[in-house]
């Protein structure tokens, strides 16, 4: 299992910005979360067991997207990964 946490910037917010990013979690083998933060930026924490459907999943938000003309900045690092992850969600 892989995980990663992903901090966005740029117009990140009041975009559909979460909205549209757990549609495109429906097309990969992906779980996890993605909130606002209070400074403006967008958190994204995700897992595959597959590393490179979670290198895909996040690429296809940041370069193929309609999101990627919003994003100005990415911050990758990876984490722990969580068990019993399900679907994906949004957090407010």
């Amino acid at each position: 299992m892989t995980a990663r946490r992903v901090i966005y910037e740029g117009r990140v917010q009041g975009v559909g910005f979460r909205y549209a990013t757990k549609s495109i979690a429906r097309g990969f083998d992906v779980t996890g979360s993605v909130r606002n933060l209070p400074d403006g930026r967008v958190m994204l924490e995700a897992m595959a067991a597959d590393a490179a459907e979670l290198d895909a999943f996040l690429e296809e938000i940041a370069v193929h997207s309609p999101l990627s003309h919003h994003i100005k900045k990415v911050a990758v690092e990876p984490i722990p990964p969580r068990p019993g992850g399900i679907g994906f969600e949004i957090v407010r």
